[in-house]
């Protein structure tokens, strides 16, 4: 279960106010960034607009590529003799890239 957060902050005279820092790093937002807000049956929720364009499957791998750089071991070319296998395996597999998907697809 996700954890509650509840944090309260000042409206300014100008209409401003802070974005207290739990909610910040619950939100994954840093200085500069934007949030957005929503306003449902008297109800306002705060969301980080940059996490709606996220592809999960993509930040999955960018942080796998982000911890591999840290180690150390780094991105290394693939050994010519493992791309000519793959490359010949590859040919033999008929591909239709315009053949409609089958089975349950989540994008």
């Amino acid at each position: 279960m996700a954890s509650v957060i509840e944090a309260s902050s000042t409206i300014t005279i100008k209409g401003q106010t802070t974005v207290p820092k739990s909610v910040r790093q619950a939100l994954g937002v840093a200085r500069g960034g934007k949030i957005a807000y929503r306003i449902e049956e008297g109800r306002v929720s705060v969301h980080n607009p940059m996490s709606e364009q996220r592809d999960p499957a993509l930040t999955a791998f960018l942080n796998l590529i982000r911890k591999d750089i840290a180690a150390g071991r780094g991105v290394r070319d693939m050994p010519a003799g493992l791309a000519v296998v793959l490359r010949k395996t590859a040919r033999q597999v008929p591909v239709d890239l315009n053949a409609p998907l089958e089975g349950d697809v989540a994008l």
